[in-house]
């Protein structure tokens, strides 16, 4: 095991824990985890179709078929045929669903911020304000 391999164990631990954390303050809505996956991806794709959505989830288009289904159903996204290509179907977010994806994300952010406000010193919540981004283009990154 080379000596980066503990640091890297503890940020994924120290990640996980906290995105445990974030999901035990989620608002109860009576979706699933991933149907508020799903929900999330679609707002952050905008205009999209369910073979994007399966490419940018790392999953099967038929795995989301009952999320969408059930998505739909409640009102909290839209379905309608491509103008172009009428074999392909676009999936949207309706207001519905914006506003309660912004609720959800708002709740999150508020346990978050008062937690960090609570328990972290000045320095200790500043430094996390800086390394933010870093974590950010963590994420985004494609490399393997």
């Amino acid at each position: 095991m080379s000596i980066e391999q503990p640091a890297a164990t503890e940020l994924r631990e120290s990640l996980m824990a906290v995105a445990r954390q974030l999901r035990r303050h989620r608002p109860d809505n009576g979706l699933t985890l991933s149907q508020m996956q799903l929900l999330g991806e679609i707002s952050r794709a905008g205009v999209t179709t369910p073979a994007e959505l399966g490419v940018r989830m790392h999953v099967r288009v038929q795995s989301l078929t009952d999320s969408l289904n059930e998505l739909e159903s409640r009102g909290l996204i839209g379905r309608r045929p491509d103008e172009t290509d009428r074999r392909r179907q676009l999936v949207e977010m309706t207001p519905e669903g914006t506003a309660l994806l912004d609720d959800d994300r708002a709740e999150r952010d508020a346990w978050l911020h008062h937690t960090m406000r609570d328990t972290l010193t000045d320095l200790e919540f500043d430094l996390l304000m800086l390394v933010a981004p870093i974590l950010r283009k963590l994420a985004d990154s494609d490399t393997r």
